[in-house]
């Protein structure tokens, strides 16, 4: 990933956020305020997407780039955290329609075939495996309860469909399948961000570059070992009963 030189304000406007340009009108419908909300969250992803990483976006940004006054978040979103959370629990629920859709009208699939949907399903998302590290350090815990309640709620429901989904089409039970998803989580979290390096790692990786190759192989290296965690899965964690996709 070539990372810009200069400021966070010249990357920012580098990538079409422009200070002082024209503002939205305050809206005034709830479907007006949903459209906001919306565009904010659309802002944030686009920003994290070019600059890198959630790290870098501030709010005064996704306000400009969603064309708010700065000011104007705090009537959608409480806080950066808050938005960012709100982006990660959009996240779960386009991997599960993601997963949903991958597997409509297949059956039979095998640990190698179910490690493949996952791998190739969440790295289409690469915003949400960046937000999954800042989800666990600082989002969940920097809102308020209710807000971190409504995040759990709805993760854990995409988290439970997406067992039901693989587990009716494939010969891996539920608790081979929750094993393999807490391993996905964890390995794409910390994959997505070993493989963006910040500014100072990507010049070092060009000056060591023995050092920097792990950092350019991110999805062949979680197909990989989520491939090898399924096949060992289906084999040492007990079939406790019948299997809702097996023949």
């Amino acid at each position: 990933m070539r990372y810009e030189e200069g400021s966070t304000t010249d990357r920012l406007a580098h990538h079409g956020v422009r200070y002082g340009s024209r503002m939205k009108e305050r809206a005034r419908s709830a479907q007006d305020k949903a459209q906001r909300s919306e565009d904010l969250l659309r802002a944030a992803e686009a920003l994290a997407t070019e600059l890198g990483g959630v790290r870098f976006i501030t709010v005064q940004a996704v306000t400009e780039r969603a064309g708010l006054h700065r000011t104007g978040v705090r009537r959608y979103y409480s806080s950066r955290e808050e938005l960012l959370l709100e982006l990660a629990e959009r996240g779960w629920s386009q991997w599960r329609a993601a997963i949903s859709a991958a597997v409509a009208q297949r059956a039979g699939l095998g640990p190698e075939d179910v490690a493949g949907v996952v791998t190739d399903t969440i790295t289409t998302l690469p915003v949400f495996c960046d937000l999954l590290t800042h989800v666990t350090l600082t989002l969940e815990g920097d809102v308020d309860m209710e807000r971190a309640r409504q995040y759990k709620t709805a993760s854990f429901a995409a988290y439970d469909a997406i067992v039901d989904h693989l587990g009716l089409v494939s010969s891996m039970t539920p608790d081979q399948l929750r094993g393999l998803l807490a391993a996905t989580l964890a390995l794409a979290s910390s994959g997505w961000q070993v493989s963006h390096p910040t500014p100072t790692l990507a010049a070092l990786y060009e000056q060591v570059p023995e050092w920097g190759h792990v950092a350019f192989d991110f999805a062949p290296r979680l197909k990989l070992l989520l491939t090898a965690l399924a096949v060992g899965l289906h084999v040492v964690v007990p079939d406790t009963g019948p299997t809702p996709g097996a023949d």
